[in-house]
């Protein structure tokens, strides 16, 4: 009987993705990470608030990998201690508003740590640090930190920002202002929809060919970015932050003549 019951209880768990099991393995761990910056002091009460309201947006939030009797990878759904995931890390308090550079130096050499540290896996994969302290960029900030396992980068942001509440009437959901399009506009946008549909097909195609190419033939060619040395990924990493306008941004964006998306990623 009880063998049974533990059969059943078994046979509801989700199973694991091969990509999940993939981003959480022995030989690979893969996390998310964001940073949001507040023009303003942060709540923490607020934020374990919105925490709790997060929270059954996704089961994964409150669940952990675990293997069932045959030896497979499911998630199992488990209680969150919000305390467990939301973290409030304690910088020197001697430094100043006006000293904030030096509090930047701190942030940076915070997330470089967080990014080499693997999420504990008997716990939900997520995590929330509130950094009280003032940059030069923010007056605090809040960095999250999500296994890949979760979902991708736009998977999750698209979550997040779907769960934030507009500031004038929090009974509302967050919305972007978009600008009115007369028909006529609608028409040649669905015509040129139609007509990018073939060339878009195309370098999905080309796009996937030359992926497997470069994959098992071809080598990356050196960069700053890809230096080509022997035991690379054994060397110090550290993570930096900088800032850019828009007016840079459209900048780059002509310069490599890329897309927007193709640029942040």
């Amino acid at each position: 009987m009880d063998q049974f019951k533990k059969e059943e209880e078994e046979e509801l768990l989700e199973p694991v993705s091969p990509t999940a099991q993939c981003f959480n393995s022995s030989a690979l761990s893969i996390s998310v990470i964001a940073v949001l910056e507040f023009e303003i002091p942060i709540d923490e009460v607020q934020i374990m608030c919105y925490a709790k309201d997060l929270i059954p947006l996704n089961p994964l939030f409150s669940s952990i990998m675990v293997d069932d009797i045959n030896g497979e990878r499911k998630w199992k759904k488990v209680e969150v201690n919000l305390e467990e995931h939301i973290l409030v890390p304690t910088f020197p308090s001697n430094l100043s508003v006006v000293d904030d550079i030096n509090y930047d130096a701190y942030f940076n050499k915070y997330i470089t740590n967080l990014g080499a540290q693997e999420l504990a896996k008997n716990k939900p994969l997520w995590e929330i640090h509130i950094i009280k302290y003032p940059t030069s960029n923010a007056a605090a900030n809040l960095i999250l930190k999500f296994h890949h396992s979760l979902g991708d980068g736009y998977s999750v942001m698209g979550l997040l920002i779907s769960s934030m509440k507009r500031a004038d009437n929090p009974s509302l959901p967050l919305t972007f202002p978009s600008r009115k399009i007369n028909s006529d506009d609608h028409n040649n946008k669905n015509l040129r929809h139609v007509l990018n549909y073939v060339p878009s097909f195309m370098n999905s195609v080309l796009d996937f060919g030359w992926s497997i190419i470069k994959s098992s033939v071809l080598e990356d060619d050196l960069t700053p970015i890809r230096s080509g040395g022997d035991g690379v990924e054994f060397r110090p990493v550290a993570i930096c932050t900088i800032s850019f306008s828009l007016h840079q941004i459209k900048q780059i964006k002509s310069k490599l003549r890329v897309s927007t998306l193709q640029l942040f990623s």
